[in-house]
């Protein structure tokens, strides 16, 4: 049954647009930002608006009016009479039921909308593909409804359009849990094979932060039973962790197993005995060509560092006959001192330069002699170019210093471009079709202020620009959209906006939205986010349940 809540109210100096509307509503109506109204208009047709904002006003001519009202600012003083007072919304105009776009017209009446008509308005009524993002909750007390919503999933993942960047505050915006319950969402559909045979997916998680995505194969024991419901009855969703889990931690002496992550021992041996666990090393021989990534974060105008990587890769001055990391260092060392020779159009500083930077990283024990699969250690390449369709591959990088992790995700995102480019031997059709990559504080890699020749920066400004179509999809987080470059957030089709600061939304990257959706960023609860992908005719705030996979205390 329709619910009349008020009545449209065009003015002369506020009149109603084929863009918005206002109308008055009793000042005891509880009515949020994003919900939806319509309106009775022409030819039988309703429009459809989504409310941005609510005010209050009364007869009261002044402050000052009030004031004397008030027995001259007496709070206590109760006035002979109430003033005349009411509600009045500012509207958002996103879609009309007979495509009939003028103005609605003063005096007609504004309703709550049903569970269909929500749909409709917001333009999630006939999405293909569907894939489940969450779900809205609308209106309050008795006229309460939640309503699943759902991404068309070829503008998450591809062909139509592709990435997903989620913004949001430290600790309060829970971004990890929603890239996590989207994935969960996307595993979900391909194992259930409710996609063409022809597309696949797999998925690469970088591990940033404790011990957060060490156990996404294992259940959340004290996730609720009303959280299931969510993911069963309202998703469609299963309620099982993640399948086809493989875990990749640093190499380290076992007297040391702790010092390069945080995973408890006792969990990653157990994952080691059921073959879950992996140790990765980068063996010089074979990694030597990555020396590059050892650099992301320097600047290098003069191109002095890239010229002394091109001269050991390609074997001069002796680099040739290095077969460890050691001697790779007493040979780099006998380039540093004056008079030994080698290319002369590198000044002795520079190696010296070279030196200091690879000298710290090359002391992690991951820089090693060589592999030995027997004892599950791995090289990470190897593990990328073998990865088969559904897999998980989580890497942990949560405790190595930021130079080794650069270089450790620099590798992979390298690995994953040539075995997509066809440069491993594998068939076309063995390989997953579109591997996504997780990787959380992305402000790491292709900020603002990363140096211009990073060869990260430029590996994931070419992501954002063609992986769509080699199937290689980003799904990124960082506290602050606003420090992200340009080239990389501008190319993502879905924008995820969680609770954040006031500064923050006063950035360009905030213009479009309007001033009260800004101003809710700044109170979001965890597990609500603000959402724009190109299908919805509007901003969404939807909310996600909790995660299925185990939980660890303090994150």
């Amino acid at each position: 049954m329709t619910k009349v809540i008020g009545k449209v109210a065009a003015t002369e100096k506020a009149p109603t647009t084929i863009d918005e509307f206002f109308f008055w509503t009793d000042k005891e109506r509880v009515l949020s930002p994003f919900d939806v109204v319509k309106v009775e208009h022409v030819q039988g047709s309703k429009t459809f608006g989504v409310i941005e904002e609510i005010s209050h006003i009364t007869d009261s001519s002044s402050y000052l009016s009030n004031f004397i009202s008030s027995d001259f600012g007496d709070v206590n003083n109760q006035p002979n009479m109430h003033r005349i007072g009411m509600n009045y919304v500012k509207a958002k105009v996103v879609g009309n039921s007979e495509s009939v776009y003028t103005p609605v017209l003063d005096g007609r009446k504004v309703s709550l909308a049903d569970e269909g008509e929500i749909l409709e308005a917001l333009g999630l009524s006939k999405i293909e593909n569907p894939l489940p993002c969450g779900y809205l909750e609308m209106y309050r007390n008795e006229d309460q409804v939640s309503i699943p919503v759902h991404f068309n999933s070829k503008f998450l993942i591809g062909p139509e359009g592709a990435h997903l960047n989620i913004s949001g505050i430290s600790g309060l915006a829970a971004k990890t849990s929603y890239t996590m319950f989207l994935m969960k969402a996307i595993q979900d559909q391909f194992i259930s094979q409710e996609v063409t045979n022809e597309d696949s997916v797999a998925f690469v998680i970088f591990n940033v932060k404790g011990r957060d995505l060490l156990a996404i194969d294992e259940p959340n024991e004290k996730l609720k039973e009303s959280q299931k419901m969510v993911y069963s009855e309202m998703l469609g969703l299963s309620t099982d962790p993640f399948q086809n889990v493989k875990y990749f931690y640093p190499f380290s002496n076992q007297t040391e197993s702790k010092a390069f992550t945080y995973g408890h021992k006792d969990d990653i041996e157990a994952q080691v005995d059921l073959n879950n666990a992996y140790r990765y090393k980068y063996i010089f021989e074979d990694d030597k060509v990555n020396l590059d990534l050892m650099f992301s974060n320097i600047e290098d105008s003069s191109g002095t560092m890239e010229s002394i990587i091109n001269y050991i890769i390609t074997d001069q001055g002796g680099f040739g006959e290095v077969s460890s990391w050691s001697k790779f260092i007493q040979k780099v060392g006998e380039h540093c001192q004056k008079g030994k020779g080698g290319d002369q159009e590198i000044s002795v500083m520079s190696w010296r330069k070279f030196k200091r930077v690879i000298s710290k990283a090359l002391n992690h024990p991951v820089f090693s002699a060589r592999a030995v699969p027997e004892k599950n250690e791995v090289r990470l390449r190897e593990s990328i170019r073998d990865i088969q369709k559904n897999d998980v591959h989580v890497i942990d990088i949560a405790r190595l210093d930021e130079d080794t992790q650069a270089f450790v995700f620099g590798d992979a995102i390298r690995a994953i471009y040539d075995l997509k480019l066809g440069q491993e031997d594998r068939e076309d059709s063995d390989i997953p079709s579109k591997i996504i990559i997780f990787i959380d504080e992305l402000n790491k890699y292709a900020s603002k202020d990363v140096p211009k020749n990073s060869p990260i920066l430029r590996q994931v400004i070419d992501i954002s620009e063609r992986g769509r179509s080699l199937g290689i999809i980003l799904f990124s987080v960082e506290q602050f959209k606003s420090a992200i470059h340009d080239r990389v957030k501008g190319n993502c089709a879905t924008h995820a906006y969680g609770r954040t600061n006031a500064i923050e939304i006063s950035k360009p990257d905030y213009r479009y939205i309007p001033p009260v959706y800004k101003n809710m960023l700044t109170r979001l609860d965890p597990g609500s986010y603000i959402i724009e992908h190109p299908i919805f005719r509007s901003l969404l705030n939807i909310k996600f349940p909790h995660p299925l996979y185990k939980q660890f205390p303090n994150g």
